[in-house]
Protein backbone atom coordinates (compact mmCIF):
# COMPACT_ATOMS: atom_id res chain seq x y z
CA UNK A 1 0.00 0.00 0.00
CA UNK A 2 1.31 3.41 -0.79
CA UNK A 3 2.10 5.29 1.64
CA UNK A 4 -0.34 8.68 2.47
CA UNK A 5 1.12 12.01 1.52
CA UNK A 6 1.46 14.57 3.51
CA UNK A 7 -1.09 17.83 3.76
CA UNK A 8 0.96 20.64 1.37
CA UNK A 9 0.54 24.57 2.44
CA UNK A 10 2.72 27.04 0.45
CA UNK A 11 3.49 28.61 3.94
CA UNK A 12 4.80 25.62 5.20
CA UNK A 13 7.07 25.17 2.05
CA UNK A 14 8.59 28.19 2.32
CA UNK A 15 9.24 27.39 6.07
CA UNK A 16 11.66 24.52 4.51
CA UNK A 17 12.98 27.19 2.23
CA UNK A 18 13.66 29.80 5.16
CA UNK A 19 15.73 26.80 7.83
CA UNK A 20 19.12 27.43 6.61
CA UNK A 21 18.90 31.64 6.25
CA UNK A 22 20.69 33.34 8.69
CA UNK A 23 19.21 34.08 12.15
CA UNK A 24 19.54 37.92 11.90
CA UNK A 25 17.58 37.51 8.48
CA UNK A 26 14.43 35.25 9.90
CA UNK A 27 14.33 37.66 12.87
CA UNK A 28 14.44 40.65 10.54
CA UNK A 29 11.30 39.52 8.56
CA UNK A 30 9.86 38.27 11.94
CA UNK A 31 9.77 42.34 12.91
CA UNK A 32 8.09 43.25 9.28
CA UNK A 33 5.39 40.45 9.98
CA UNK A 34 4.65 41.46 13.35
CA UNK A 35 4.80 45.15 12.88
CA UNK A 36 2.23 44.39 9.76
CA UNK A 37 0.17 42.51 12.30
CA UNK A 38 0.04 44.82 14.66
CA UNK A 39 -1.49 47.28 12.50
CA UNK A 40 -3.41 45.39 10.28
CA UNK A 41 -5.09 42.58 12.88
CA UNK A 42 -6.91 45.29 14.73
CA UNK A 43 -9.57 42.68 16.72
CA UNK A 44 -6.56 40.95 18.66
CA UNK A 45 -4.63 43.89 18.60
CA UNK A 46 -7.64 45.02 21.50
CA UNK A 47 -7.35 41.68 22.75
CA UNK A 48 -3.59 42.46 23.96
CA UNK A 49 -4.12 45.56 25.00
CA UNK A 50 -7.27 44.41 26.98
CA UNK A 51 -4.84 41.55 28.50
CA UNK A 52 -2.09 44.17 29.25
CA UNK A 53 -4.33 46.87 31.29
CA UNK A 54 -5.72 44.33 33.34
CA UNK A 55 -2.90 43.17 34.39
CA UNK A 56 -0.69 45.94 34.53
CA UNK A 57 -2.77 49.11 35.32
CA UNK A 58 -0.02 51.05 36.95
CA UNK A 59 1.57 50.95 33.83
CA UNK A 60 1.60 54.21 31.37
CA UNK A 61 -0.56 53.43 28.32
CA UNK A 62 2.11 54.22 26.21
CA UNK A 63 4.26 51.81 27.85
CA UNK A 64 1.53 48.72 27.27
CA UNK A 65 1.13 49.83 23.41
CA UNK A 66 4.79 49.35 23.15
CA UNK A 67 4.95 46.33 24.59
CA UNK A 68 1.45 44.96 22.74
CA UNK A 69 3.68 45.81 19.38
CA UNK A 70 6.90 43.93 20.16
CA UNK A 71 4.44 41.09 21.64
CA UNK A 72 3.19 40.74 18.08
CA UNK A 73 6.97 41.16 16.48
CA UNK A 74 7.55 38.28 19.24
CA UNK A 75 5.03 36.26 17.94
CA UNK A 76 5.88 36.60 14.37
CA UNK A 77 9.46 35.81 14.89
CA UNK A 78 9.04 32.94 17.23
CA UNK A 79 6.43 31.12 14.49
CA UNK A 80 9.28 32.03 11.84
CA UNK A 81 12.11 30.53 13.71
CA UNK A 82 10.01 27.42 13.82
CA UNK A 83 11.91 27.09 10.43
CA UNK A 84 15.17 26.40 11.55
CA UNK A 85 14.12 24.68 15.01
CA UNK A 86 12.59 21.98 12.55
CA UNK A 87 14.08 22.22 9.36
CA UNK A 88 17.38 23.00 9.67
CA UNK A 89 20.71 20.99 10.08
CA UNK A 90 20.80 19.65 14.17
CA UNK A 91 23.79 21.24 15.37
CA UNK A 92 22.17 24.91 13.68
CA UNK A 93 19.58 24.18 16.00
CA UNK A 94 21.70 23.13 19.22
CA UNK A 95 23.90 26.26 18.59
CA UNK A 96 21.14 28.51 19.12
CA UNK A 97 19.25 27.14 22.01
CA UNK A 98 20.97 27.20 25.21
CA UNK A 99 19.83 25.19 28.51
CA UNK A 100 20.77 27.02 31.71
CA UNK A 101 19.44 26.49 35.29
CA UNK A 102 18.58 23.27 37.36
CA UNK A 103 19.20 20.69 34.57
CA UNK A 104 19.97 18.34 36.83
CA UNK A 105 16.24 17.70 38.14
CA UNK A 106 15.52 16.87 34.83
CA UNK A 107 17.96 14.16 34.44
CA UNK A 108 17.06 10.73 36.08
CA UNK A 109 13.51 8.66 36.04
CA UNK A 110 12.08 10.73 38.85
CA UNK A 111 8.26 11.05 37.84
CA UNK A 112 8.47 14.81 36.50
CA UNK A 113 6.08 17.32 35.36
CA UNK A 114 7.54 20.15 33.73
CA UNK A 115 5.06 23.79 33.95
CA UNK A 116 5.80 25.61 30.73
CA UNK A 117 4.26 28.55 30.26
CA UNK A 118 3.14 30.06 26.86
CA UNK A 119 5.95 32.15 26.52
CA UNK A 120 6.18 32.51 23.07
CA UNK A 121 9.49 30.52 22.87
CA UNK A 122 7.38 27.82 24.15
CA UNK A 123 8.44 25.35 21.31
CA UNK A 124 11.81 25.87 21.35
CA UNK A 125 11.93 24.88 24.95
CA UNK A 126 10.03 21.65 23.99
CA UNK A 127 12.53 20.75 21.34
CA UNK A 128 16.00 22.01 23.19
CA UNK A 129 14.59 19.18 25.84
CA UNK A 130 13.98 16.49 23.53
CA UNK A 131 17.38 17.45 21.66
CA UNK A 132 19.50 17.61 24.85
CA UNK A 133 17.94 15.33 27.23
CA UNK A 134 18.01 11.68 26.97
CA UNK A 135 14.72 11.03 28.54
CA UNK A 136 11.40 10.07 26.35
CA UNK A 137 8.72 12.69 27.18
CA UNK A 138 4.72 13.00 26.75
CA UNK A 139 2.70 16.33 25.98
CA UNK A 140 -0.99 17.40 25.50
CA UNK A 141 -2.17 18.37 22.19
CA UNK A 142 -4.46 20.66 20.88
CA UNK A 143 -5.61 19.54 17.16
CA UNK A 144 -5.42 22.59 14.41
CA UNK A 145 -7.90 23.28 12.28
CA UNK A 146 -5.67 23.37 9.45
CA UNK A 147 -4.67 19.77 8.53
CA UNK A 148 -1.56 21.01 7.01
CA UNK A 149 -0.52 22.97 9.80
CA UNK A 150 -1.14 20.21 12.41
CA UNK A 151 0.38 17.79 10.54
CA UNK A 152 3.36 20.48 10.65
CA UNK A 153 3.35 21.04 13.87
CA UNK A 154 2.85 17.38 15.16
CA UNK A 155 6.02 16.35 12.97
CA UNK A 156 8.29 19.11 14.44
CA UNK A 157 7.62 18.52 17.98
CA UNK A 158 8.42 15.16 17.67
CA UNK A 159 11.83 15.68 15.09
CA UNK A 160 13.91 15.22 18.40
CA UNK A 161 14.17 12.81 21.36
CA UNK A 162 11.02 10.28 22.15
CA UNK A 163 8.27 12.39 22.72
CA UNK A 164 4.53 11.21 22.39
CA UNK A 165 2.01 13.64 22.04
CA UNK A 166 -1.71 12.85 23.41
CA UNK A 167 -4.71 14.94 21.71
CA UNK A 168 -6.34 16.50 24.94
CA UNK A 169 -9.46 14.95 24.61
CA UNK A 170 -8.26 11.32 24.73
CA UNK A 171 -8.27 11.27 28.91
CA UNK A 172 -5.32 10.89 31.87
CA UNK A 173 -4.72 7.48 32.28
CA UNK A 174 -2.34 6.96 29.44
CA UNK A 175 -0.19 10.32 30.38
CA UNK A 176 -0.31 9.02 33.94
CA UNK A 177 1.20 5.70 32.90
CA UNK A 178 4.00 7.11 31.23
CA UNK A 179 4.47 9.81 33.64
CA UNK A 180 4.99 7.31 35.89
CA UNK A 181 6.96 5.80 34.02
CA UNK A 182 9.63 8.05 33.67
CA UNK A 183 8.87 9.89 31.07
CA UNK A 184 8.43 13.62 31.41
CA UNK A 185 5.57 15.45 30.81
CA UNK A 186 5.53 18.92 29.29
CA UNK A 187 2.39 20.42 30.85
CA UNK A 188 0.97 23.96 29.39
CA UNK A 189 -1.70 24.67 31.66
CA UNK A 190 -1.81 28.70 31.61
CA UNK A 191 -4.49 29.07 29.05
CA UNK A 192 -8.14 29.50 29.16
CA UNK A 193 -9.70 26.24 28.06
CA UNK A 194 -13.18 26.71 28.59
CA UNK A 195 -15.47 26.35 32.12
CA UNK A 196 -15.93 22.65 32.12
CA UNK A 197 -13.18 21.68 34.19
CA UNK A 198 -11.36 25.10 34.85
CA UNK A 199 -11.70 26.80 38.30
CA UNK A 200 -11.48 30.69 38.77
CA UNK A 201 -8.23 31.71 40.73
CA UNK A 202 -6.53 35.08 40.43
CA UNK A 203 -4.21 35.88 37.64
CA UNK A 204 -2.33 39.52 38.27
CA UNK A 205 -5.43 39.78 40.90
CA UNK A 206 -7.95 39.19 38.09
CA UNK A 207 -10.08 36.39 38.46
CA UNK A 208 -8.78 33.77 35.55
CA UNK A 209 -10.43 30.56 34.39
CA UNK A 210 -7.54 28.06 34.79
CA UNK A 211 -7.36 24.18 34.58
CA UNK A 212 -5.96 23.11 37.58
CA UNK A 213 -4.21 20.22 35.89
CA UNK A 214 -1.02 21.11 36.98
CA UNK A 215 -1.52 20.18 40.71
CA UNK A 216 -3.64 16.86 39.96
CA UNK A 217 -1.16 15.23 37.46
CA UNK A 218 1.45 15.92 39.82
CA UNK A 219 -0.46 14.19 42.56
CA UNK A 220 -1.97 11.35 40.26
CA UNK A 221 1.91 10.82 38.78
CA UNK A 222 3.54 11.12 42.47
CA UNK A 223 5.48 13.57 40.59
CA UNK A 224 8.03 16.49 40.88
CA UNK A 225 6.72 20.02 39.39
CA UNK A 226 9.80 22.06 37.75
CA UNK A 227 8.81 25.38 35.47
CA UNK A 228 10.82 25.85 32.35
CA UNK A 229 10.77 28.73 30.73
CA UNK A 230 12.01 30.35 27.29
CA UNK A 231 13.53 33.67 26.51
CA UNK A 232 13.79 34.50 23.18
CA UNK A 233 17.50 36.39 22.87
CA UNK A 234 19.78 37.91 19.47
CA UNK A 235 21.16 34.55 19.40
CA UNK A 236 18.27 32.04 19.62
CA UNK A 237 16.90 31.31 22.62
CA UNK A 238 17.77 30.88 26.48
CA UNK A 239 16.08 28.34 28.04
CA UNK A 240 15.38 28.12 32.04
CA UNK A 241 15.01 25.19 33.99
CA UNK A 242 13.67 26.25 37.50
CA UNK A 243 14.15 24.80 40.45
CA UNK A 244 11.68 21.86 41.79
CA UNK A 245 8.74 23.41 43.74
CA UNK A 246 8.86 22.51 47.00
CA UNK A 247 6.19 20.49 48.60
CA UNK A 248 4.30 20.57 45.68
CA UNK A 249 1.54 19.68 45.19
CA UNK A 250 -1.27 20.17 48.05
CA UNK A 251 -4.21 18.46 49.70
CA UNK A 252 -5.10 21.99 48.01
CA UNK A 253 -6.15 22.45 44.42
CA UNK A 254 -7.33 25.30 44.44
CA UNK A 255 -4.50 26.83 46.58
CA UNK A 256 -1.85 24.88 43.65
CA UNK A 257 -3.34 26.23 41.08
CA UNK A 258 -3.61 29.88 42.67
CA UNK A 259 0.72 29.21 43.84
CA UNK A 260 1.08 28.38 39.92
CA UNK A 261 -0.34 31.64 38.38
CA UNK A 262 1.58 33.89 41.22
CA UNK A 263 4.88 32.22 40.21
CA UNK A 264 4.08 33.14 36.38
CA UNK A 265 3.13 36.20 37.24
CA UNK A 266 6.80 37.09 38.48
CA UNK A 267 8.59 35.35 35.67
CA UNK A 268 5.89 37.74 33.48
CA UNK A 269 6.70 41.00 34.46
CA UNK A 270 10.49 39.71 33.96
CA UNK A 271 9.42 40.44 30.17
CA UNK A 272 6.54 41.12 29.54
CA UNK A 273 6.54 41.37 25.87
CA UNK A 274 7.11 38.00 25.46
CA UNK A 275 4.32 36.34 27.11
CA UNK A 276 1.66 35.11 24.94
CA UNK A 277 -1.51 38.20 25.24
CA UNK A 278 -2.80 37.24 22.33
CA UNK A 279 -4.78 34.59 23.70
CA UNK A 280 -8.11 35.28 25.29
CA UNK A 281 -7.10 34.62 29.26
CA UNK A 282 -10.12 36.71 30.73
CA UNK A 283 -12.79 35.48 28.16
CA UNK A 284 -14.55 33.22 30.63
CA UNK A 285 -15.64 35.50 33.68
CA UNK A 286 -17.42 34.51 37.21
CA UNK A 287 -20.99 35.47 37.14
CA UNK A 288 -21.91 38.90 38.01
CA UNK A 289 -18.34 39.83 35.51
CA UNK A 290 -18.26 42.34 33.00
CA UNK A 291 -16.87 40.65 29.49
CA UNK A 292 -13.59 41.72 28.71
CA UNK A 293 -13.22 41.64 25.10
Amino acid sequence: MARARPPHHIGLLLMRVMAPLPLSWIRALGALLGGLLYGLVVKRRKVVLANLALCFPEVSVQQRERWARQSFIYFAQSWLDRAWLWHAKPETVRRRLHLVGAVEALHGTEPTVVFAPHFYGLDAAGTALNLILARPMVSIYTPQRNQAVDHWLHVGRRRFGQLQLFYRDHGVKAVVSALRAGSLLYLLPDMNFGLKESIFVPFFGVPAATVPSLSRFARLGLAQVVPVTARMTRTGYEIEVHRAWADYPSSDVEADTTYMNHWLEQVIRSMPDQYYWVHKRFKDRPPGALPVY
